[in-house]
């Protein structure tokens, strides 16, 4: 956080800068969810279409 402004990074570069409302909004639902989905619903880098598989695969089976 800089000022009124979240910055989220990915291996050190600037992936996006968030400001005002959704700044705001980012932080609290950071507070009760989950931080990782958060951001990368937040930089676009969110559903590539392998979920579906990845959920399927046995290592991530409980």
């Amino acid at each position: 956080m800089r000022g009124d402004e979240v910055v989220i990074r990915h291996h050190g570069a600037t992936a996006t800068v968030l400001r005002g409302t959704r700044a705001s909004e980012f932080l609290t639902q950071v507070e009760h969810g989950d931080a990782q989905l958060l951001m990368a619903r937040v930089t676009g880098d969110y559903r590539r279409g392998n979920e579906r598989t990845a959920r399927q695969h046995p290592r991530n089976t409980r």
